[in-house]
């Protein structure tokens, strides 16, 4: 009989075993004991000093990149196949064209200072190579063209000017011997001022944080991330994309929170049940451009007057613009790709607004989320008898900004794209969406739930597909 029980005994032991452990290793774990971010935020290795390394006289960019490319030859190749120095994507397939197409800075436009074609001398002054004054004969694929010291260079000791070359009088052995691994000052050069000034394009990444206060960002503030413990870096590849110049995007590619936090990190299960919909940006960013303004409006309509310059309200040169701070984002499903991207060329209806770029998702997309986002609205050059978007030369030699005559701009940017112009030109509204990203408050001051779910809510529950507030018959 004691061996029968003690038989039993075992054998319902084994049981529940089999049905026990496999529930430990995959039942969802407690949200505080699995949300353990500092787990996966990258350690910062000491980078060697170059202070006593380099040596000798450096006459041009391409002397210093030659010393580098010495020690690290396989950095110039790795470079040259990113993003950051093609300024194009890989091609695509797009329903609305018959070849493939390639999307980025060097051949399509935006509401912002609209194109680089033609206006090289100063939108290079970003690009991480030296002397791109032509994309058609640049020599993209000599590794000596790759500025180093644009992302490693001590940003007191090293600037760019015309074309993407050193900037004059810059003491360019300094500049070699003060590299190091990339700092936010190396990413805000470029990042905080793109769109042509501080805060102008994004709102989420401006000059505020340089040093930004614990409340401004939690992660760049509190405490002190640097660009790259999210956007991470292999053979130079940095992750992260933004949907601006590109048409669909590899997630593997972008930066998520979920690369350090949990799935489902609150203690509040029902505020868990949000993040099958909605973002962590949408309830952690509930306002962007918290210090410093940023662009909403840009009308390129009205350049050319000498009515005073001010640079929030009227530049000559540019036209007239909208500065907003603490901007509320606009909310649309987001499944991380664009569900059209404006082609140099595309046709456009002059009495509508035409999307540079158009977020993709909807409410019955299972791979979307509600997203926050920043909108901006320009008024651009369109040629009215092809009815398309023109690229006008604008910094370039004899462009907008030397002669103030339209016409004559829009016939040479049209000889720069290479984009047929009739000679009749007028100005059309133009959309464009910039995901929001940055700028994450501390999390007390996240949204709540009458933020959205109230009368007043900040959320449009008919134009997101709903029927009315889900918080009152329940749904996704």
């Amino acid at each position: 009989m004691k061996k029968t029980r003690s038989l039993w005994t075992l054998g319902l032991a084994a049981i529940l075993l089999v049905i026990i452990l496999p529930l430990a290793i995959f039942w969802p774990k407690n949200a505080e004991a699995a949300d353990n971010p500092w787990d996966n935020v990258p350690r910062h290795p000491t980078h060697v000093s170059h202070a006593d390394i380099i040596e000798g006289e450096f006459a041009t960019g391409q002397d210093v990149t030659r010393a580098c490319l010495e020690c690290h030859p396989d950095a110039g190749s790795e470079m040259m196949v990113t993003t950051h120095f093609t300024w194009e994507s890989k091609e695509f397939d797009v329903p609305w064209r018959d070849e493939p197409v390639t999307i980025g800075k060097a051949n399509q436009i935006n509401n912002f200072c609209i194109g680089t074609q033609g206006n090289e001398r100063t939108c290079m002054t970003c690009h991480v190579g030296y002397g791109l004054d032509d994309k058609d004969t640049y020599e993209f694929n000599n590794p000596e063209n790759v500025d180093c010291l644009a992302c490693h260079a001590d940003t007191s000791t090293y600037a760019k000017s015309n074309f993407g070359n050193p900037a004059k009088g810059i003491d360019l052995l300094a500049a070699a011997r003060s590299v190091r691994a990339p700092t936010r000052d190396n990413c805000g050069k470029c990042h905080f001022d793109g769109g042509g000034g501080n805060g102008v394009k994004h709102g989420d990444l401006d000059e505020s944080l340089y040093f930004p206060a614990d409340n401004l960002d939690v992660h760049m503030g509190k405490l002190d991330f640097l660009c790259t413990d999210c956007h991470r870096t292999e053979e130079h590849v940095v992750k992260g994309r933004m949907i601006a110049d590109n048409y669909t995007i590899d997630p593997a590619e972008q930066v998520a929170c979920t690369d350090c936090h949990a799935q489902k990190p609150h203690e509040d299960e029902r505020v868990n049940l949000h993040t099958d919909a909605v973002a962590c940006q949408t309830c952690h960013i509930p306002e962007i451009a918290t210090k410093d303004p940023t662009k909403v409006s840009w009308d390129w309509s009205t350049a050319g007057d000498d009515r005073g310059d001010d640079h929030f309200t009227y530049l000559k040169i540019k036209g007239s613009f909208v500065y907003e701070r603490n901007y509320r984002p606009e909310y649309l499903w987001f499944n991380g790709n664009n569900s059209y991207r404006y082609l140099l060329g595309d046709k456009i209806d002059p009495l509508k607004p035409t999307y540079i770029n158009l977020p993709a998702g909807s409410i019955n997309d299972p791979n979307a989320k509600i997203f926050p986002f920043k909108l901006h609205v320009a008024k651009q050059p369109y040629d009215t008898a092809n009815n398309y978007l023109l690229q006008p030369r604008t910094s370039g030699e004899n462009g907008f900004w030397t002669t103030f005559d339209w016409l004559s701009a829009l016939t040479l940017g049209s000889q720069d794209t290479g984009l047929e112009f009739s000679g009749q030109y007028g100005f059309a509204e133009t959309w464009m969406y910039w995901p929001t990203t940055h700028m994450v408050q501390p999390a007390e001051y996240a949204l709540q739930c009458d933020a959205c779910h109230s009368d007043n809510g900040r959320l449009d529950w008919e134009a997101l597909g709903y029927p009315g507030d889900p918080i009152e018959w329940g749904g996704r």
